[in-house]
């Protein structure tokens, strides 16, 4: 299994008064590394794309260390945990080589934007998540 990693800035105004980064930007890392990861399978012409998208269906997040201020980004570490066909959940880890902060999961649902209902994942999407499939590998 692939896992897709992405380095996220941290900004000043990330930070409360202790020097911690805000939880609720956690969710933000998620989602940036999430559509970084997107960029190669969706359509790169906007009418396709709003006919084969993804939105967001569930959300968790498990704190475990917090994360202080620095300039040095962090790593967000994704891959799919459960693909179906009309949905995936994937699968996020926010850390350091030596510090987990947190870990999380988002549930996509495959969606058309023009109809405003769900789809089936094309075979395209199914080859794309399956190069990150960790459904099989051990946690």
């Amino acid at each position: 299994m692939d896992r897709y990693t992405c380095p996220c800035p941290l900004r000043w105004a990330d930070a409360d008064a202790y020097g911690h980064v805000n939880n609720a930007l956690y969710l933000r890392f998620m989602e940036e590394a999430r559509t970084r990861m997107f960029q190669e399978v969706l359509p790169a012409d906007e009418a396709a794309r709003r006919q084969n998208t993804f939105v967001v269906s569930r959300a968790s997040l498990e704190f475990r260390a917090p994360l202080h201020y620095r300039e040095a980004p962090v790593d967000v570490h994704v891959w799919v945990a459960n693909s179906r066909t009309a949905s995936s959940e994937l699968a996020y880890e926010i850390w350091d080589p030596d510090q987990l902060y947190a870990k999380g999961t988002t549930t996509l649902a495959a969606y058309n934007l023009v109809t405003s209902r769900p789809r089936r994942l094309s075979d395209a999407e199914r080859a794309f998540l399956a190069r990150y499939d960790g459904s099989s590998s051990p946690p």
